[in-house]
């Protein structure tokens, strides 16, 4: 089983970047499908962007796509969403996820694991 911790969340103004940070422990890192879903006040929680085993395949949210990038260190470990050019749309409590048999899942369900969440706020 593994767990999974975010970080770097925080407050930014619109147009920053931010880099938010998924720690996983327990089970082998390169065995896991891992992605990043949001959830704003009142919505459903909504895909981000998804990366494969090894990284090779990555998949992005219409809504972030050019902006956000999704890397993967297994060395550390680590999951990775760079955010740049940050819009008010993207508040949201950002979640780290992972799954053994997908990593291109748009559907929240598919998941197995998930992280705590980290806030992002975004003030114009």
């Amino acid at each position: 089983q593994v767990q999974l911790v975010e970080s770097g969340g925080g407050s930014v103004q619109a147009g920053g970047s931010l880099r938010l940070s998924c720690v996983a422990s327990g089970g082998a890192f390169s065995d896991y499908g891992m992605a990043w879903f949001r959830q704003s006040p009142g919505k459903e929680r909504e895909f981000v962007s998804s990366i494969s085993w090894g990284g090779s395949y990555t998949f992005y949210a219409d809504s972030v796509k050019g902006r956000f990038t999704i890397t993967r260190d297994k060395g550390i470990r680590t999951l990775y969403l760079h955010m740049d050019r940050i819009e008010s749309e993207d508040t949201g409590v950002y979640y780290c996820a992972a799954d053994r048999e997908t990593y291109d899942s748009t559907r929240s369900t598919d998941y197995e694991y998930w992280g705590q969440g980290t806030q992002v706020t975004v003030s114009s």
